[in-house]
């Protein structure tokens, strides 16, 4: 384990608070190409599982490259859940290869894929170590009927869970963590927020005030501003950290 301060000792705080797929739970590449091939099967598609994922997450990730306008948040596109994105997703895919597919229930599969992923074998003992130091909460760009029954699995308990389906929006923006904040009742200078994505985490949680956690459990390097706060590699150290600071 290493944890990295880069910016002096901060401060204690009220609140902790998550993203949720591959900071708490896993969500790898090779999981979500199992999920395509049972959609392969189901069926009967001309595609190899590899090529099916990479047709489709061109066109996924287009979707989250323009859902939200960082710098004008108003002319952000009308909301999409990703069981509606994904949906349109695997319509323009099957459109692509000249199939008539049917693109709702690989959606409705891709969906329900997001209720059972492996949590990360130090997740419990890391919440454990937490709870009734600081208040807990969850704030992940997932749709609720994933995010909660997946939560749910593990019995996992915070003091305040939201997707951007719930909220609305999608994290960097400022809105999304203004709602965490309101949900926990407490500001963002007393919040720690913890994830895995240097875009949708650090930068949003920097631009809210908070006091960024980057979780970088495969030695990733940072290509990109700002610079988390706080590095760790394990989220035990979570409370190692607030033991160094007195909390």
């Amino acid at each position: 384990m290493a944890i990295t301060l880069r910016s002096g000792t901060p401060k204690l705080p009220q609140a902790i608070a998550f993203d949720c797929y591959r900071t708490l739970f896993d969500n790898s590449h090779d999981d979500w190409k199992t999920t395509f091939d049972e959609i392969i099967k189901t069926q009967k598609l001309p595609l190899t599982a590899e090529e099916f994922w990479t047709r489709w997450r061109k066109y996924e990730v287009n979707f989250r490259n323009i859902r939200t306008d960082l710098g004008r948040p108003f002319n952000s596109p009308p909301f999409k859940s990703y069981r509606q994105a994904w949906t349109e997703c695997f319509e323009k895919v099957f459109k692509d290869i000249g199939v008539n597919a049917d693109a709702k229930a690989a959606g409705d599969r891709a969906s329900l894929h997001m209720t059972d992923r492996p949590i990360y074998p130090e997740t419990l003992e890391a919440l454990d170590l937490l709870t009734g130091r600081v208040k807990l909460g969850v704030f992940s760009n997932a749709d609720d009927e994933g995010l909660l029954p997946l939560l749910a699995s593990e019995g996992l308990k915070f003091d305040f869970v939201a997707s951007s389906q719930s909220a609305q929006v999608y994290k960097p923006a400022l809105a999304a963590f203004h709602h965490l904040y309101a949900g926990l009742e407490t500001d963002a200078n007393k919040t720690w927020y913890v994830g895995d994505q240097l875009f949708d985490d650090v930068l949003g949680g920097y631009r809210s005030g908070a006091t960024t956690v980057w979780i970088n459990r495969n030695g990733t390097k940072i290509d990109r501003e700002p610079v988390p706060d706080i590095e760790i590699t394990d989220l035990r150290e979570l409370s190692a950290i607030l033991e160094h600071i007195g909390g």
